[in-house]
């Protein structure tokens, strides 16, 4: 299978317009043209994970880390990127990141953890905005209705639980066909009036190009009229962290996260009730979402990567527990694995048996 169809399937399944600003996912490194005859899933991609892939036949490597995340000005081999990126191209190896996309789709990283969790009524922390747009047309009243079933096809209409959502209003479209023109009705140079309607619907940022591709291929008008423009509602498909219910007692949650993600070390703030019933996620670093946590009711906050004063967020109304940034999304691995051995045939998938966590605890 040629890499592009992997990479196709998986920014399909995590578009990477919805990564954020700071980040750096896709191919890190390799030809999208290359064919693919083994994959290695790691949650970093490190020397080690590069001699594994060799050792196992693989020549994709998908981490969830981006080797490549602020740019850089070399590939240097004294630095452990320069290794990673000069032995991964001799040996013929492409190197794909999915990150802060993966982190913010409905079933993604917090997803996933909430799984793990047990949670129930999972919602995301902080819905994003800007990912929703607003399409504005003007079509003749008798190509509408074969108009909508193909923009239908593609996922427009969709607000919430309902779908093929749209506003109508019906007007007069004039124009006058100037001699370049290739109008389809009407004449040259002849004032026309015709029997138009005025469409409104909303879409998802990601299928914006098919949007396009609709509107070019479909309408009527060989010089179709139309805005797109963005909206302030917040995506119910994309978001930051995640928070469900569950009932434990704190000493309990503790024991748990011990278990299931391995944590050697937990920090957290004072406890303020024993019982637990809301619980919010976020993994990797969710030291932003404190105060969504707070906004939400969360009884406790599960992350990773705060700083001392950051715990004084805490402000006893929550109890912010970290749990490590590597512990908190290393099923991230599974979670990728699950998707790749669903979507994908006839390539050997393999889950690296490399921990690549940099911190040891005493």
């Amino acid at each position: 299978m040629k890499l592009s169809k992997i990479i196709e399937s998986l920014e399909k399944w995590a578009p990477p317009i919805y990564q954020e600003h700071y980040d750096n996912s896709g191919l890190m490194v390799g030809d999208k043209e290359s064919s693919i005859n083994g994959c290695l899933i790691s949650l970093d991609c490190t020397e080690k994970v590069v001699e594994e892939a060799i050792n196992k036949n693989c020549n994709l490597i998908v981490s969830h880390h981006p080797i490549i995340f602020g740019g850089i000005n070399s590939i240097d081999t004294s630095h452990w990127t320069g290794r990673v990126i000069t032995k991964a191209i001799q040996n013929n190896i492409n190197i794909y990141a999915i990150h802060t996309n993966l982190d913010n789709i409905i079933d993604g990283v917090n997803n996933k953890i909430c799984s793990i969790l047990n949670l129930k009524n999972i919602k995301f922390l902080k819905a994003k905005e800007g990912f929703s747009k607003k399409l504005e047309i003007y079509i003749p009243e008798k190509n509408k209705e074969k108009f909508l079933d193909k923009i239908y096809d593609i996922g427009v209409g969709h607000i919430g639980k309902y779908k093929e959502c749209s506003f109508q209003h019906k007007g007069k479209g004039t124009f006058i066909p100037q001699k370049e023109s290739n109008p389809s009705q009407g004449s040259v140079n002849k004032k026309e009036e015709i029997e138009e309607i005025k469409l409104e619907l909303f879409f998802d940022s990601k299928v914006m190009r098919n949007v396009l591709d609709v509107i070019n291929s479909s309408h009527p008008y060989d010089e179709p009229n139309y805005f797109i423009t963005d909206s302030l509602i917040k995506s119910r498909d994309v978001g930051s962290g995640m928070i469900g219910n569950r009932k434990i007692k704190f000493n309990e949650l503790l024991k748990e996260l011990k278990v299931k993600f391995g944590s050697k070390s937990i920090k957290y703030t004072k406890i303020l009730n024993e019982d637990i019933s809301k619980i919010a996620v976020c993994g990797g670093s969710g030291g932003f979402l404190v105060n969504d946590a707070i906004k939400k009711g969360a009884d406790v906050f599960i992350t990773s990567d705060f700083k001392y004063h950051d715990f004084f967020e805490a402000n006893n109304k929550i109890v912010l527990v970290d749990i490590g940034h590597y512990e908190s999304e290393q099923f991230t691995k599974d979670l990728i694995f699950e998707f790749l051995n669903k979507n994908l045939i006839n390539i050997a998938l393999h889950l690296t048996d490399e921990n690549t966590n940099p911190i040891k605890y005493y």
